[in-house]
């Protein structure tokens, strides 16, 4: 039988998980893991008096662990949201580690996953950040196909009480901005905006996964070792800029780099000699081979 952390803070998102996780993910024992971020003083503490006391209550282990989350962002140069993902997803890895875990179960919802897709399109992420949250590194998201609408019915029917965030309803970081002031125009468009974004995400993970099947089998017939590439071979290809996007990207162009690049190759000049430079990397041409190299 599997072990499994339910990541709860308290917010109706994650008391519906902890209710019903037994539904959602059957066959599987539970405990409970909570993140004390300590950004809204008394009220975190209070968030993690009531999943204490709730855990308690159902006979559940209860893990928590406190965090100087403002602290970590300054020293890292990271936004808050960012500082308490990571830090969250660290402990769940470490707990998992120490207390022999199978996997840790998170809220996350259909409306968190289409906020993420139309956040990752601001970002410009590309196609991969379009297909939307999955389980990965033994995370697990069984809420992704419920509606937050659907969440609050059933909680309120069942008479199930949860804890309320405040800075949900203060537009400061971005997703709440998409949340509170996006989706509702969304809405008044299409009533069923967010089963529409699942299906085009789901479609858009099936392109993905054909995309990254040819950038595999592209990329032995051109690699010359881990960081250079054979231009001429590359050209032949009938999808090369694609290839070549996603050779490049663990090399951090800029998008006002990489083009340049394109035109380069496109271009009928000599190129041996060329250069390119990103914060973490130069790349270089020379004799129809692209070289990567850090800087």
């Amino acid at each position: 039988m599997r072990r499994i952390l339910l990541a709860v803070s308290g917010g109706i998102d994650s008391m519906y998980l902890a209710s019903r996780a037994s539904e959602l993910m059957p066959d599987a024992v539970f405990a409970i893991a909570h993140c004390n971020f300590k950004l809204r003083g008394k009220e975190s503490d209070g968030d993690e008096e009531f999943v204490r006391e709730w855990a308690n209550r159902h006979g559940m282990a209860f893990y928590c662990r406190t965090f100087d989350t403002e602290a970590y962002s300054e020293k890292n140069g990271i936004s808050i949201e960012m500082a308490a993902r990571e830090l969250r997803y660290a402990w769940f890895k470490e707990l998992m580690e120490a207390e022999g875990f199978d996997a840790t179960a998170v809220a996350h919802n259909a409306n968190d996953n289409a906020e993420t897709m139309i956040l990752n399109l601001l970002r410009g992420t590309g196609g991969r950040g379009l297909r939307g949250m999955s389980g990965r590194d033994r995370i697990l998201r069984p809420m992704l196909d419920i509606e937050r609408k659907e969440i609050r019915d059933w909680m309120v029917a069942n008479d199930i009480s949860w804890r309320e965030d405040r800075t949900n309803s203060e537009n400061v970081y971005k997703r709440n901005k998409i949340r509170n002031e996006v989706f509702p125009l969304f809405g008044q468009i299409n009533p069923s905006f967010i089963r529409t974004l699942q299906r085009d995400m789901k479609h858009i993970a099936q392109e993905n996964d054909i995309a990254e099947d040819y950038f595999r089998e592209a990329l032995p017939k051109i690699i010359i070792d881990g960081n250079s590439i054979n231009i001429k071979a590359l050209m032949e290809l009938s999808h090369w800029e694609y290839v070549l996007w996603r050779w490049s990207e663990p090399y951090n162009l800029s998008d006002e780099t990489f083009n340049k690049l394109v035109e380069l190759l496109k271009s009928t000049r000599t190129i041996s000699g060329k250069s390119f430079e990103s914060p973490t990397n130069l790349l270089t041409i020379h004799k129809k081979i692209l070289s990567a190299l850090p800087r």
